[in-house]
């Protein structure tokens, strides 16, 4: 290769092309393939509604569905009761959708194997009831009692796992064993009384309280927590803007940086001023916040988290590249199991006490519904973390409107499968768009 030809491939790597040579003639001189995301930025407004309605014709929908449906769910409950909307109303979702959140965020990672995880429930209902029995029964120090709670959901978790993984046993299979399992253990825990009460007055349960929030100062708290929100994303945003550049890859320009950080605060301190009227933000939504920004960085910046999509997307293409898939599988379904141990001291925090109905009743099929509902894949290697509070967001909606309407539980079971079947038959028709357009 001359060196007119080299200073011209160098030239075009920088502007964020590739070279190619022509199919019908490989001695021809390379033609220079440019990225299509730079075509889009140099476009302006006018290259991202054109990326956008291409996105929407290949299926790739994001997570439109779910922020069309919230609108159309708090338009219809607040002209049915102009209580819905209020500070109040609006803090009391924000609160008690942590407890099944946390749930759906394992499920999360499940679900991007294509596997299902139905133990979830019993597994946060037993967390709660060994954490009573620590605590009460044994005079434990709470928060001990709290790293070995977590740590036996972990156990529990790695141990399905392993049958699914090294033995062979189907995950539905073996989930469904620990479902009544799990449950069986923690009805035994109970005793006759079928009921532990835990002392609310420090300790884990005191800080998952719906009296207890972040930095005991309501107002201080709130707008810190917003402040610390735009402040990371707009530091994270530029350091990928400078990893993007020094590699010589497409990136985002500093106005789209801006316009991105600009609708995050706008959206954070709107969200703040709201509960700042109501009590102030709750530390189980600050806990369940932090735990999606931590996870979220695992998935999407960490070589596991790759791992997980690989196998989600393809077992065998993901062995033959040399990952680990029964350590995956394995490893996955131990951070369901802690996520539904820590969801089982979100809703002992609740009530100050473990019961026969913790984690029962609907709280598997709302965890699962919430996952999918907020745009995790059932078929694997699509979705993310944030799926987990998108997805809360309709369902704790759905159930706190119908509450203020007075409609029966049955009305909520009927309304909340519909949402699910809803979101089920977007993603299938998402799928069949990408694969029909090229994309899957």
């Amino acid at each position: 290769m001359s060196d007119t030809s080299k200073v011209s491939k160098a030239e075009a790597e920088v502007e964020g092309q590739s070279t190619v040579a022509p199919a019908d003639d490989p001695t021809a001189a390379p033609v220079a393939v440019v990225d299509p995301r730079l075509l889009v930025r140099e476009e302006g407004l006018k290259g991202y509604v054109t990326e956008f309605k291409r996105k929407i014709k290949g299926g790739e929908l994001g997570s439109l569905p779910v922020f069309v449906g919230l609108i159309v769910i708090w338009t219809i409950f607040q002209t049915q009761n102009d209580r819905f909307l209020s500070a109040d109303n609006l803090s009391n979702i924000s609160y008690f959708l942590s407890a099944t959140g946390m749930l759906a965020i394992g499920l999360v990672f499940v679900l991007l194997l294509g596997e299902i995880d139905l133990s979830v429930g019993s597994v946060s209902g037993l967390a709660s009831t060994v954490f009573a029995v620590f605590v009460v029964n044994h005079s434990m120090n709470p928060w001990l009692a709290l790293v070995l709670t977590i740590a036996t959901g972990a156990a529990i978790g790695a141990l399905q796992g392993w049958f699914f993984a090294r033995i062979g046993v189907p995950a539905f299979v073996v989930t469904l064993a620990g479902f009544l399992g799990w449950s069986g253990l923690m009805l035994w825990l109970l005793g006759s009384s079928g009921t532990i009460n835990i002392p609310a007055e420090e300790g884990p349960v005191h800080l998952l309280g719906q009296s207890s929030f972040f930095m005991d100062q309501a107002i201080i708290g709130a707008y810190v927590l917003a402040g610390l929100a735009v402040l990371s994303m707009l530091v994270g945003s530029f350091m990928e803007q400078r990893r993007r550049k020094a590699a010589n890859v497409p990136f985002r320009p500093t106005s789209e940086i801006l316009l991105r950080v600009g609708a995050l605060a706008v959206a954070a301190f709107a969200a703040a001023a709201v509960l700042n009227n109501a009590s102030g933000v709750s530390n189980a939504l600050v806990i369940f916040l932090a735990s999606l920004v931590i996870v979220d960085f695992v998935l999407r910046r960490t070589t596991y988290g790759r791992k997980i999509f690989a196998v989600g997307g393809g077992i065998e293409a993901a062995r033959r590249a040399g990952i680990s898939v029964p350590m995956v599988r394995i490893t996955v379904f131990a951070i369901s199991g802690s996520f539904a141990a820590i969801g089982g001291m979100f809703f002992a925090g609740q009530t100050a006490s473990a019961t026969l109905n913790a984690g029962g009743g609907n709280t598997l099929m709302l965890a699962i519904a919430a996952a999918v509902i907020g745009g995790t894949s059932l078929f694997g290697g699509r979705g993310n973390v944030w799926s987990a509070l998108l997805g809360m967001l309709v369902i704790q909606s759905i159930q706190t409107g119908l509450d203020l309407l007075n409609m029966n539980t049955s009305i909520q079971y009927m309304i909340t499968g519909a949402v699910l079947l809803g979101a089920v038959v977007i993603d299938s028709v998402s799928r069949k768009s990408q694969k029909a357009a090229g994309r899957a």
